[in-house]
Formats: structure tokens, sequence, C-alpha cells
């Protein structure tokens, strides 16, 4: 089974575009996919069909299966631990791990993806990041990056601290919005200074194939 921490070097960057994507592409493949997002916020519960847990689950052709994504969800836009503490709980990481250890345990897929939440340093409870959440989980990671003036300098300084917790990075996906400017020459600065790593573009165009993006990681 192979199995990914999809995660952003910030907030709103298209990781569950890429995710739905690439879990299209595995099953494109014939392969068996599922997917994991332990804590979503700003979820609104009279529209779940608008939630990213959704968007995942459509992508695997169960589009009811939403609530199984996502365990842990609250209506606020904010970071976890502020829209968890809205609604009168309180995150600890300690949960969380556990939360995403039983989901891997209990998957017999091809391919699993567990999701973060924000960026890669972004706060899940109030004393622990994504960070911390993908260290204490050890999987390859996913990173997925914008295509915004200054995404280099951010994706660099993830991978830096990516590795400084002794975490592999499997791909860099940057995410191009449609109305973005060319990305080629941006894309070539980064491959000069991150030469491991394989990066694929990626249009935040609905009709996106991942399926390059699933050859190099299937």
């Amino acid at each position: 089974m192979k199995r990914f921490f999809v995660a952003g070097t910030g907030t709103d960057l298209g990781k569950t575009h890429i995710a739905s994507a690439l879990l299209r592409a595995a099953q494109a493949r014939g392969l068996s996919v599922d997917a994991f997002k332990p804590v979503v916020s700003g979820f609104d519960p009279d529209a779940p069909e608008t939630s990213d847990p959704a968007r995942l689950a459509t992508a695997m052709g169960r589009p009811e299966g939403w609530a199984e994504i996502s365990p842990r969800r609250y209506r606020a836009p904010l970071a976890p631990n502020l829209a968890a503490r809205l609604e009168g709980q309180t995150l600890a990481m300690v949960d969380l791990v556990a939360d995403c250890r039983t989901w891997l345990e209990g998957r017999n897929v091809d391919l699993a993806l567990i999701e973060g939440a924000g960026g890669v340093m972004s706060p899940m409870t109030d004393d622990a990041t994504n960070l911390d959440l993908m260290t204490a989980l050890t999987l390859p990671v996913l990173l997925v990056a914008g295509s915004y003036l200054g995404t280099a300098s951010h994706l660099l300084t993830a991978l830096e601290v990516l590795r400084a917790r002794g975490l592999t990075t499997a791909a860099i996906v940057v995410s191009e919005s449609l109305d973005a400017p060319d990305l080629d020459q941006t894309v070539e600065m980064l491959r000069i200074f991150e030469r491991k790593t394989p990066i694929v573009v990626a249009p935040r165009d609905p009709d996106w194939s991942a399926a390059k993006l699933a050859a190099l990681l299937l």
C-alpha cells in the first residue's frame, strides 16, 4: 500500500484539488483508494457537498461518505484549534495522531491519502502544528505549493523544515490558478534549487488529470 500525507506550503493552495485528482488517476489505473482528513474547519453542515471531505468522497465515487473522511468537523473558517474552541471542544494532538493511525490500520487499499489542514506550520491544536502530526505519522509527503510571487521562498522553507524533522518529500505539486502568469521560468528555477524531488505543475482546473503524478508515485 502506498501512503502519503498531503501538505501545503500555505493555506488554500489546492491540496484537496490535487488529492482528488490523484485519487481519480489511481482509480483509472485500476487501483483501490481511500482518503482521510482528520479535521476540517469552515464546514457548513447545511451544505456538506461544498466541503473538502465531500470533494474527496466524490472523487472516489462515494459522495455520501464525507462523514467518514472527516470525523472532526467545525463551522468556523479558522485554525482547527480555534474553530473547535468556539464549539466547546479542545483538540489534542494525541487524539489526531490516534485517529490517523487507527484509520491507516483499517485500510487495505493500494493508495491511502491523509490530507492536512492549512500549511505545514499551521496550528492544529493549542500547542502543535501540522508538522507535528506529520512527524508522528512519518508518511512520505506530497507537498503542494501555490503560484504566487514568493512561492519559491515558501516552498524551499517548507522543504527545509520537513527535512529537519526527518520527513521525505515524495513529490512537489505547483498548483497554478487558471489566470496565473506562465510558470515555466519559476518551475525551472525551483528545479535548480530542489534537484532531489520531482516537481509537477497542476492547473486548478477541475478537468486536470493527475496521470503524470500518479505515474511518479504509484
